[in-house]
């Protein structure tokens, strides 16, 4: 029963957290597209508001006409909406989700023993405090060079290195796909937290001063621009991140942290180019297809470096004998399943037998192996999913044994 209510806390929370995350991306990329895309305003009466920029849209059936104001509006209208619950719904609906899955059960899911055999309350403090010293030591980065000549070139050069040490990190202590999780968890909360302490404390100080009819200090727009911009570069690597636990063929690889590092690159030169393609129709900055195409090649060059080796299915001889020669193929399909009767035995039985059946699943019954002999094929031979963390040592030949009986029939008896 326990196992059966997690499932559905996982599912409940994993759907929030789709829901709200797309809310807080959409909202993100569409703020980044419409400050790239407005134009100077050409009506007098706008340019004596103080309007800064405006754009014309159509959508729906209707066309809408939004404007900016660059630092403060001449006064405040009376219903005025905030963008934050969609950043802390995401968080709190994402963190939810990571401690039911990974945190609950660290010991399955969190912990190698092969990489850090560590206690799991040891292992849980670790990888939350990725979250606390990556936040930290990315915005000290912010605060001490954000405002200095070259400042985005530097803090990009800065927190590349930092997330290519915390992958290094996360891929060598943590099992490889709580480590890509948790290094895009752990991005993702710099980005709830840039909206927590910087864009919102920013937006009431602006709103407080205009309240209290006093000049409107301009740094507080540009430091909660900054980290918007932020925001939206981090975005693509995290989606990748998050992800890729569904693909184990990049958090199972012997360079793992390469591949994150590489495909989380890849991610933000690709955004660059969205982020830069608006100005770039509006004459305001040169093509940014080059870092499309950085990206792209990227990606192109991971696939072809990670190309799985061939490997030779191994031959399984049926018994020579006067009743099996009657009937080879029959003969041949038991010793087939008897192949991998010996590999489940070894490889699975200690999670899926008679003492424990996790998930609700027992492979030590022949029919019970025939009934899930698709969700066998699939999560020990495709995805690789299973045994959890590779933790009974299954080999690629022993994979490939399975794969060879599912595709010649999956049969359990003659």
């Amino acid at each position: 029963m326990e196992s059966y209510f997690l499932d559905w806390a996982n599912l409940l929370l994993r759907w929030v957290h789709v829901i709200t995350a797309i809310a807080w991306i959409g909202s993100s990329f569409y703020f980044v597209f419409l400050d790239s895309s407005l134009t100077p305003p050409e009506d007098e009466d706008l340019k004596k508001q103080g309007v800064s920029g405006e754009l014309w849209a159509v959508h729906g059936g209707g066309f809408y006409h939004p404007v900016k104001f660059a630092v403060s509006p001449p006064q405040l209208p009376k219903h005025l909406h905030w963008f934050f619950w969609e950043s802390y719904s995401t968080w709190i609906s994402g963190f939810a989700l990571f401690t039911v899955s990974y945190l609950y059960s660290a010991s399955t899911y969190l912990i190698d023993k092969s990489r850090m055999d560590w206690a799991p309350a040891t292992a849980i403090v670790v990888a939350l405090g990725f979250f606390v010293v990556f936040w930290l030591l990315y915005d000290a980065i912010c605060r001490i060079f954000g405002q200095r000549k070259n400042g985005d070139a530097i803090v990009g050069a800065l927190v590349l290195v930092l997330v290519c040490v915390a992958s290094w990190l996360a891929c060598h202590w943590f099992a490889g796909r709580a480590a890509f999780l948790l290094v895009g968890a752990m991005i993702a909360t710099s980005m709830s937290a840039n909206v927590f302490f910087w864009i919102i404390p920013g937006q009431r100080t602006v709103i407080s001063q205009i309240k209290a009819g006093q000049p409107v200090d301009p740094i507080h727009g540009k430091r909660g621009k900054q980290r918007s911009v932020h925001n939206t570069y981090f975005t693509l690597p995290v989606l990748f991140a998050m992800l890729s636990n569904h693909y184990s063929f990049t958090w199972s690889h012997p360079q793992n942290w390469l591949v994150l590092i590489l495909m989380m690159f890849a991610g933000a030169a690709i955004r660059q180019f969205f982020v830069m393609r608006h100005g770039y129709k509006l004459g305001r900055n040169g093509n940014p297809l080059p870092y499309a195409l950085v990206g792209v090649a990227v990606i192109v060059g991971a696939i072809v470096w990670m190309r799985p080796a061939p490997v030779a299915t191994p031959v399984v001889n049926a018994p020579v004998s006067g009743a099996a020669s009657a009937d080879k193929n029959g003969a041949s399909s038991q010793n087939d399943f008897k192949a991998v009767q010996a590999v489940l035995e070894q490889r699975c039985y200690m999670c899926h037998g008679e003492q424990v059946q996790m998930k609700n699943l027992r492979l030590d019954s022949p029919d019970s192996v025939k009934q899930h002999a698709q969700a066998i094929y699939q999560q020990a031979v495709v995805q690789k999913l299973m045994p959890m963390n590779n933790a009974t040592g299954i080999t690629d030949a022993e994979r490939a044994l399975i794969g060879k009986w599912f595709e010649a029939g999956a049969a359990t008896g003659p």
